[in-house]
């Protein structure tokens, strides 16, 4: 397995209208294969737009994507749609013929039966989430070489989402399927994603792995007289209460022990100071981190 991208983009924007806003906006990255990615951001911010793009339903109004051919991706949308008509059983025989030789039974009638589904059942008979794990059935079925999750768990009770994240992660390990999931919940996210995507206000913030972005990244708290120590540093975000000034920063160099006190941000303290603050410099680590992220 290699690091070479899953999903690359160049310039890339879209535009709805000619007179309409921009949906996406001079976004370059690159997403590594056979990992899974977590894609971030408020409502609006363009993670819909980006995920219907690598699935080939739109084009792109300026700049390149590059990503695997249709017959090698599988998108689950947010509102999931399948066939109300047929049963959960109809369903999965109608991806077995549209997917030839690729289809795998298996995968999906695991993610079926787990949830105890009838495979009688007709799909308008559904709940939200079993309509769910049947979308994913299909889309894990098809064995893609990758998979596009647009809020997938949002309609699934904690213990669900946990269980269904878990035979996600594990299809992944075995078969190598590169995965992007758009999530609000940075719970779901954290500990089970290896590389960040942040999108806000139609542009990429952040993008790298994980890990790498936070270690980038540190809490910082201290007396707000000294904040003009912060001046060389990259400070993300920053509060002063009474006498104490705390920040998020990424730091050029050493700081002061006798003046600051310093820890490791979660993947949530980091992901809200960065959408509290729009005009933090963006920030790109990998190999292509020079062209990947403009700041």
């Amino acid at each position: 397995m290699t690091d070479d991208p899953v999903i690359e983009a160049t310039g890339l924007g879209v535009r709805y209208s000619r007179r309409g806003g921009w949906a996406l906006r001079d976004c370059s990255f690159g997403l590594p294969a056979h990992r899974v990615c977590a894609l971030v951001g408020p409502n609006g911010a363009g993670k819909s737009t980006l995920l219907a793009l690598a699935a080939g339903l739109l084009r792109p109004t300026e700049g390149t994507i590059s990503a695997p051919p249709r017959e090698e991706t599988a998108f689950v949308g947010q509102d999931k749609p399948l066939y109300p008509q047929l049963t959960v059983d109809e369903t999965l025989r109608m991806g077995r013929e549209l997917n030839p030789g690729r289809w795998d039974a298996k995968s999906a009638a695991r993610i079926v039966e787990e949830g105890g589904l009838d495979g009688g059942a007709r799909i308008r008979s559904l709940s939200g989430g079993q309509r769910t794990r049947v979308a994913l059935a299909l889309a894990l079925g098809k064995r893609p070489r990758l998979l596009l999750l647009d809020e997938p768990m949002a309609d699934l009770d904690p213990l669900a989402r946990h269980r269904l994240m878990g035979v996600l992660m594990a299809d992944t390990a075995e078969n190598g399927t590169s995965v992007v999931m758009s999530s609000h919940i940075v719970a779901e996210l954290e500990g089970v994603c290896e590389h960040l995507l942040l999108v806000d206000g139609g542009r990429v913030r952040l993008s790298g792995p994980v890990d790498d972005i936070v270690a980038a990244h540190r809490l910082i708290s201290g007396p707000a007289t000294a904040s003009a120590d912060l001046a060389s540093h990259t400070v993300v975000e920053s509060r002063t209460t009474g006498r104490l000034l705390t920040a998020l920063a990424r730091p050029h160099g050493p700081l002061d022990t006798d003046t600051w006190q310093t820890d490791d941000p979660s993947l949530e303290e980091l992901l809200l100071a960065h959408l509290r603050s729009p005009n933090a410099p963006a920030l790109a680590i990998g190999p292509r981190a020079a062209e990947a992220v403009r700041a």
